[in-house]
């Protein structure tokens, strides 16, 4: 019997121990409710008063409908236009069906029951003329969307005239837990809360400059606002502690980083350097050489250099990472330069070999007494050759291993690691790209150009070079979006096509899929929407389209390129395009980065409204890199006015890909900017906008800086210090290295 009563006993001990924001729910609310917001993810006292509303209602305007769509959990405020009950036709029971508006569109409510009485209570409630908040998920019948037994609260009900002038919060719900039982719940939690709940990040001093509100009275104002006015000064607030503390975040780890010591590489005259200057057919870009020689004294110091490489496709930047890596091997150092494909690991090995000519023949006969060893290293090399690849990496004989994943392997040895080149970083994992960059000098390049804003918050810890400039002789590529269901536009895409090769170019077509039956190999969205009238089209891939070409134009040798070839099977193929014995590639997204064909005058890319629109400008980068003009047809399915369709305008009207980057954060969702796709979670910035805060962003970081300069501990800021230390790890790190 005691033992029982103590085992009853043991929560109520534990409770006491649980205060503040860290009480769970269950002790706050009830298991029944608890159990409810642990499905959003809500587990304490913290968790709940932390869930700001999104918007602001008001009882004198409604919530427009038009922004539903199906599946989604919505919460509108909207008038009753009329409220039917009637038997059911097809079974036994009754529906009421009752019509809303917010003044532009319609909304349909249906409520089901075996009986009147309950559906008659619904009805005398919501008669034509009610005003009432309704939530519940949106779904279709008969092609128009319907809530199914909604929750709703009538907005007259409220006896209180001082709640019915105040904004009413709308908050991010789900079916079982509508907006106003979130709120009602968050009032019940709050008031037991204190200004010591509430440790404030926020230097005081920054508060008064900025003349923001301490976080204790924000987080009142945000779930209690008596006006619009005050809710918008403790959103500005909210956002100035997101930018201040992921800026510290940044600026610590800059500062860390600063604290360590790598090898220093000076220049030294008449080395492989010098020597591959001399030799270089073409003259390099004023960029160019302004990011050499940033890079180059970087090197010559012992602080870690820590530098982002971005440039358009085609501005130059493997020669930058070129001359930086020579600088180290001439110092006595080794560079790796680790890509994301094999394919780009082969480009790049035979690029940068014909660049250096005979001076990438270190160790051979003859070879001159600077020259150096260039090594590669894939997953799919044969036994042999990556015990020799091994062998010249861990004597120090190769200067420069180029490699994907491979070079990350245990069994790889570098003794005398200098420069870590890593390109399309976003390609690799957080640990993956620590492995090489630890300890020695990192170069991160690349070819999709970011705003500023996104680099300062994403990017933060690095500094950053940018090349705008393109070399000249570049040819113009032009770009045309092709409806897929204008049969007479289709056949012309075909017709250039075979133009192209017989003027003895090379053309890639690609394709979202290698079969029918696998995934896409994209980036993009699925907002595909077919075009009115045109039929449902299946996905392409590379071997329907394959054999549709093989059909189509018969006098012409088509080869295929896709991750599921081996890597002598991919060089191989490439090897047989560029030689112009099948002058048609079809392709998956394994082209997208890094190659280099300049006889490819023509790109196809088939369903591209499937692909992000930084990725269709990384695929049309592959054309045009001779000197004659290349032309990119996009076939698309995408009805007008969908967001698909806008990303493939924006795409057509300009080559420039800084212009395409701005865009592309109009277009995309904040969370896959700071890369929460990658990541695996969603974005930690619920008020920061890294698109359009760029005042706050800039401010932050001055502000954090100084103070990380100040005390580089953050001893002297304990709030700001528990915040910077509760960022999710990986999204610390992923912010880091991303």
């Amino acid at each position: 019997m005691a033992e029982h009563a103590a085992r009853h006993a043991e929560p109520g001990v534990a409770s006491d121990a649980w205060t503040g924001l860290a009480r769970p729910l269950e002790r706050a609310l009830g298991k029944r409710t608890a159990n409810a917001f642990a499905a959003m993810g809500i587990h304490t006292v913290g968790d709940l008063v932390m869930h700001f509303p999104f918007r602001l209602g008001h009882r004198g305007q409604l919530m427009p409908i038009a922004a539903v769509s199906e599946g989604e959990d919505v919460t509108v405020i909207a008038r009753v236009l009329t409220a039917t009950l009637r038997p059911m036709n097809t079974r036994r029971g009754f529906i009421l069906t009752v019509r809303i508006t917010d003044g532009v569109r319609d909304l349909a409510l249906t409520f089901f029951a075996k009986n009147q009485r309950p559906l008659q209570y619904h009805e005398r409630r919501l008669t034509p003329g009610t005003v009432a908040t309704f939530s519940g998920t949106i779904s279709t019948y008969r092609g128009e969307f319907q809530l199914t037994h909604p929750d709703y609260e009538v907005v007259d009900d409220e006896p209180d005239v001082a709640k019915i002038e105040a904004p009413i919060p709308i908050y991010h719900a789900n079916a079982k837990l509508p907006s106003w039982q979130i709120a009602r719940a968050i009032a019940t939690v709050l008031p037991q809360l204190s200004e010591d709940d509430f440790p404030d990040p926020l230097p005081e001093e920054y508060r008064r400059a900025q003349h923001l509100p301490g976080k204790y009275h924000a987080v009142l104002a945000l779930h209690h606002p008596t006006d619009d006015a005050q809710w918008k000064r403790a959103v500005q607030r909210m956002k100035h502690e997101e930018a201040f503390v992921l800026q510290t975040a940044l600026a610590s780890r800059r500062a860390q980083a600063k604290e360590n010591t790598a090898p220093a590489f000076p220049c030294r005259r008449g080395g492989i350097l010098d020597a591959f200057d001399a030799r270089l057919p073409f003259k390099l870009t004023a960029g160019q050489r302004h990011v050499g020689d940033e890079i180059a004294a970087e090197l010559a110091g012992a602080i870690p250099m820590r530098r982002l490489l971005q440039g358009d496709v085609g501005s130059g930047k493997t020669v930058v990472a070129l001359r930086a890596m020579l600088q180290v091997v001439d110092a006595g150092g080794q560079a790796a330069f680790l890509v994301p494909t094999e394919v780009l690991a082969w480009q790049h090995y035979q690029t940068i070999r014909t660049l250096l000519g005979p001076l990438a023949r270190g160790g051979e006969l003859g070879s001159s007494e600077v020259a150096t060893r260039v090594e590669i290293l894939t997953g799919s090399m044969g036994a042999q050759a990556r015990r020799q690849a091994l062998a010249h990496i861990a004597s120090g004989e190769a200067g420069v291993v180029i490699g994907t994943h491979a070079l990350l392997s245990d069994n790889v040895q570098i003794p005398f690691p200098g420069l870590t080149v890593i390109d399309e970083q976003h390609r690799f994992g957080v640990d993956q790209r620590t492995v090489l960059a630890s300890g020695v000098h990192e170069l991160v390049m690349t070819a999709t150009p970011i705003p500023r804003t996104i680099a300062m918050s994403v990017f933060g810890d690095l500094d950053v070079s940018t090349l705008r400039e393109l070399p000249s002789g570049r040819a113009h590529v032009s770009t045309t979006v092709v409806p897929v269901s204008k049969r007479a536009w289709m056949d012309r895409v075909w017709e250039r096509v075979a133009e192209e090769v017989r003027a003895d170019g090379r053309v890639f077509v690609v394709c979202p899929r290698i079969d029918k039956d696998s995934a896409d190999e994209t980036e993009g969205s699925s907002d595909v929407v077919p075009a009115e009238g045109a039929p449902e089209m299946p996905i392409a891939s590379v071997a329907e389209t394959v054999e549709f070409l093989r059909r189509t134009l018969p006098q012409i040798a088509v080869g295929q390129m896709h991750g599921r070839l081996t890597g002598e099977e991919k060089a191989s193929a490439m090897e047989r395009f560029i030689n112009g014995e099948t002058p048609i590639l079809v392709s998956t997204t394994v082209i997208e980065v890094g190659v280099d064909v300049p006889d490819a005058t023509c790109m196809v890319i088939l369903d591209a409204d499937r692909f992000g629109l930084s990725q269709l400008h990384q695929l049309r980068g592959r054309i045009g890199r001779g000197s004659r003009p290349g032309v990119c047809l996009a076939v698309t399915g995408a009805a007008d006015g969908t967001a698909a369709r806008q990303r493939l305008e924006a795409f057509a009207e300009t080559t420039d890909g800084f212009a395409l980057a701005e865009k592309d954060v109009e277009l995309r969702k904040e969370g896959d900017v700071l890369g929460a796709s990658q990541s695996g979670r969603t974005s930690h910035l619920r008020f920061l906008s890294v698109t359009r805060d760029d005042a706050i962003i800039r401010v932050a970081r001055q502000a954090a800086r100084h103070a990380v300069e100040a005390s580089p501990t953050l001893a002297a800021y304990p709030a700001l210090a528990g915040a910077v230390a509760a960022l999710d790890q990986d999204r610390a790190e992923y912010l880091e290295r991303a």
